[in-house]
């Protein structure tokens, strides 16, 4: 091997270790990244879980906050230790204290379950999900749920016991589960 062939393999393999050095540095910010967004879903999750089992023994849906439907969500910065979110006490409102109403003294609306579930009420044969999110937006014009969000709302009430899913070939209806004695 000449001088001058070395020379050019060396240069190679410089240019080579410069370019592998530049890709790996750009797929580290991107990780950095991926992580630093994994961290925020992880804290927001946590927030989530920690709600969900101070809200877990109220029996009255009513009593749940809500977020209003024109409100917008705002994630804040997270704590650095998930720990310290589980430390301070819960603050709940008590039976008798009423529901607070929103930031400019409007009342709550009912909560879009609750509005399903009387519209189901009415019907003794399934209903489709397009059908009741139909008859909502008639009688509650105000409310606007789009199709997915009426899915998941009658698929949590399906969790809940509250109503029954029946599936007629590609379709999917429900019904209000009847109580006993009612």
């Amino acid at each position: 091997m000449t001088s001058q062939s070395a020379a050019a393999l060396r240069s190679r393999y410089v240019d080579q270790a410069a370019s592998d050095l530049e890709e790996n540095r750009r797929l580290q910010q991107e990780l950095k990244e991926r992580i630093s967004m994994l961290k925020q879903e992880e804290a927001l999750l946590g927030d989530i879980i920690s709600l969900a089992e101070r809200y877990e023994g109220f029996a009255d849906a009513s009593r749940l906050p809500e977020q209003l439907q024109d409100e917008q969500v705002v994630t804040k910065p997270k704590r650095a230790s998930a720990g310290s979110r589980r430390t301070a006490p819960a603050r709940t409102a008590s039976a008798d204290t009423p529901a607070k109403a929103g930031a400019e003294g409007k009342p709550r609306q009912a909560l879009l379950g609750d509005l399903l579930s009387k519209l189901l009420a009415k019907y003794d044969e399934p209903r489709l999900a397009k059908e009741l999110r139909d008859e909502l937006l008639k009688k509650y014009p105000d409310r606007n749920p789009t199709p997915q969000v009426v899915r998941n709302t009658l698929e949590s009430l399906v969790a809940k016991g509250r109503i029954q899913r029946h599936k007629q070939q590609r379709s999917v209806m429900y019904t209000l589960v009847k109580k006993d004695g009612a």
